[in-house]
């Protein structure tokens, strides 16, 4: 069983490049998680704001 366990360099090198695209995409991935965290966490501070407003509204009305 000549070759078995090994790799030749041909093998070695697509497996670089894939893991190259992938570590590039866990890149892009990870940048697009936090901007969406951050957006996410201006819309909760905006509805907090709003919902304040609203109570506060609500509490000076008779």
């Amino acid at each position: 069983m000549a070759g078995v366990g090994t790799r030749c360099p041909a093998d070695q090198e697509e497996l670089q490049r894939q893991v190259s695209r992938l570590e590039q995409a866990n890149t892009e991935l990870s940048a697009r998680l936090e901007k969406r965290d951050a957006e996410l966490e201006a819309a909760r501070a905006a509805n907090r704001e709003l919902t304040r407003a609203l109570n506060q509204k609500g509490a000076a009305s008779p």
